[in-house]
């Protein structure tokens, strides 16, 4: 589907359809596992245009969806782009290269260096301006109050982030790691492919984004980084997907200690089984007004999918697995 639009979207509010494709079009730009890159020249013009224009809109409490990808986090933000008052960036990485280079951690847009974290310091007068002036011009475009951005990695850039939007709320959203690392694989695996002898997929240019989560991430983490030389060439998506799931719930639970006035958990569990009463703690903490339409939407979107089955996981993995499942309340089965 094209910008994730279907028939009950466009039905149930038509100018929404066409917030969308705007955001679609002109904000989000094309990762590599895509088609149609010939587009990221054009968007990357269009922000260096944006970036020398006065500010358009005044960009107050913008939402970040964070977590771990295959989670549940784009229909979170499809959901939550029916509000009447919300516009939705799906993943807006070449928005966020704009910004700053160097957090191209897939190398869609740079094959340079990158960095997983990006703290206050990184934060530049220039950035803070560039940024403020490339959301205010996409609320402008798509003719709303709030911005919800669902770029996940940016659970570890929330200094960086609060640093520019100092009003910023963020939504963790949280998933059963057997249901969230099978997807993860079924995804490399489907989509991942070779071009001009690379291999494009879940990680990367060749392995780009695996590399910087195990250097940056996994050897600097005090309970992890003994594994780090052992799992470094690992090879098998799942128990890549295992450890990419763990160093994030892992963050994610910490800054939630750090920030708790700023930052939601949401299981997805919950949203699918119960999305009135969890979108309506949602609406309440982003400060978003009630909308019925929005609701509808939600329960007719919104359904339980079958959980996944435990597979087996690298024994260097598994432990750190399986502590990560107790603490967020899962079984790990």
């Amino acid at each position: 589907m094209v910008a994730q639009l279907d028939s009950l979207y466009i039905k149930t509010r038509p100018h929404k359809a066409i917030s969308r494709l705007l955001s679609y079009a002109l904000f989000e730009g094309r990762p590599l596992t895509t088609k149609g890159q010939w587009i990221n020249p054009i968007v990357l013009s269009l922000f260096s245009l944006e970036k020398r224009l006065p500010q358009l809109k005044k960009v107050e409490k913008p939402i970040f969806i964070i977590g771990t990808g295959r989670s549940g986090t784009t229909i979170l933000g499809v959901v939550l782009s029916m509000h009447k008052d919300v516009g939705f960036l799906n993943e807006p990485k070449a928005l966020w290269h704009s910004i700053y280079p160097e957090e191209d951690l897939v190398g869609s847009y740079s094959r340079g260096a990158a960095r997983y974290r990006l703290g206050a310091e990184d934060v530049t007068e220039e950035i803070s301006q560039t940024a403020h002036r490339l959301f205010g011009a996409y609320l402008t475009a798509v003719a709303s109050k709030r911005v919800v951005d669902k770029y996940p990695e940016l659970i570890f850039r929330l200094p960086f982030v609060l640093k520019i939007f100092p009003d910023a709320k963020f939504i963790f959203l949280v998933r059963n790691g057997w249901d969230t690392c099978s997807s993860i694989d079924r995804w490399s695996q489907r989509l991942g492919m070779e071009v001009e002898e690379e291999t494009h997929d879940w990680w990367g240019v060749n392995n780009r984004k695996w590399n910087l989560l195990v250097d940056q991430l996994v050897a600097t983490d005090p309970k992890l980084k003994e594994i780090a030389p052992e799992i470094k060439n690992c090879d098998r998506h799942a128990d890549m997907a295992a450890l990419e799931w763990i160093v994030t719930m892992e963050e994610g639970l910490r800054l939630m200690q750090q920030y708790p006035d700023i930052i939601h958990m949401l299981r997805y569990e919950d949203l699918v089984s119960s999305p009135e009463s969890s979108l309506t703690k949602v609406l309440e903490f982003a400060e978003l007004s009630s909308d019925r339409q929005f609701f509808d939407y939600a329960c007719q979107t919104l359904s339980p999918p079958v959980e996944k089955k435990p597979f087996p996981l690298n024994p260097a993995i598994r432990p750190f697995f399986e502590e990560t499942m107790n603490n967020l309340g899962y079984t790990v089965g």
